[in-house]
């Protein structure tokens, strides 16, 4: 197992399904701690098979931490619940207890979008939503699109947005790359209502079947691959 400060490609070709989730372990020195607790349970394990990266990221703001894993596909999934993630889940509730699990969710990527000049993000926005179906989640995500093509004054600082719908359909991350955590924050702030604004993007906010879950800022911890 390699273990890296390199970001994960949300859009490499090869990932057939993403796992994501938020753990709420308490702030300050616990979210470093939590993280590598991770890490090192990680290494006393072999790699599973079909296991692309798996990406940590700690809070910009709060208590939480964001796990973003890439894998081939659901057989290699199913392996893993199966045999491997129970032994790391109990060493990493020894070493810090009290971890709160949740948002846990299987994700395909449906549609991506980035500058014309790629960068290296200094922090990831992780954007939830709820959808009704899976049809209401890809209507969602081309109502984004279409409202941030058509507005000519879109803040400074995004470099890229990821859209995963659930394979449930009723739940839609967007693995967002920003220039910045401040970066963000001066968007939302110079709106109001998020990144864009304008009739299309208030049916973005007001959609049916939509309910907005929350936006929280990261900065990676580290990437681990084979």
């Amino acid at each position: 197992m390699r273990i890296t400060q390199g970001h994960p490609d949300p859009a490499r070709s090869d990932a057939g399904l993403m796992l994501s989730s938020e753990w709420a372990v308490g702030r300050g020195d616990r979210l470093v701690t939590t993280a590598d607790a991770v890490i090192a349970a990680w290494e006393d394990f072999p790699w599973p098979d079909g296991l692309l990266a798996y990406s940590l990221f700690l809070d910009a703001d709060g208590d939480l931490i964001r796990h973003y894993s890439q894998w081939t596909g659901e057989a290699a999934v199913a392996d893993f619940h199966r045999t491997g993630r129970q032994p790391r889940v109990d060493l990493i509730d020894a070493a810090v207890p009290g971890i709160v699990r949740r948002d846990y969710a299987e994700y395909r990527l449906y549609r991506s979008g980035r500058a014309p000049e790629r960068s290296v993000p200094g922090a990831i926005v992780a954007v939830r939503v709820d959808t009704d179906d899976d049809v209401v989640a890809r209507t969602w995500v081309d109502a984004v699109f279409e409202a941030l093509d058509q507005d000519g004054d879109l803040p400074a600082g995004g470099l890229g947005a990821h859209f995963h719908v659930s394979t449930d359909g009723r739940r839609v991350l967007n693995y967002a790359e920003w220039e910045s955590a401040d970066a963000h924050r001066r968007a939302l702030a110079a709106t109001g209502r998020g990144i864009a604004q304008g009739p299309l993007w208030d049916e973005v906010q007001t959609m049916p079947g939509v309910r907005h879950q929350s936006v929280t800022r990261y900065h990676l911890h580290r990437t681990l691959t084979a």
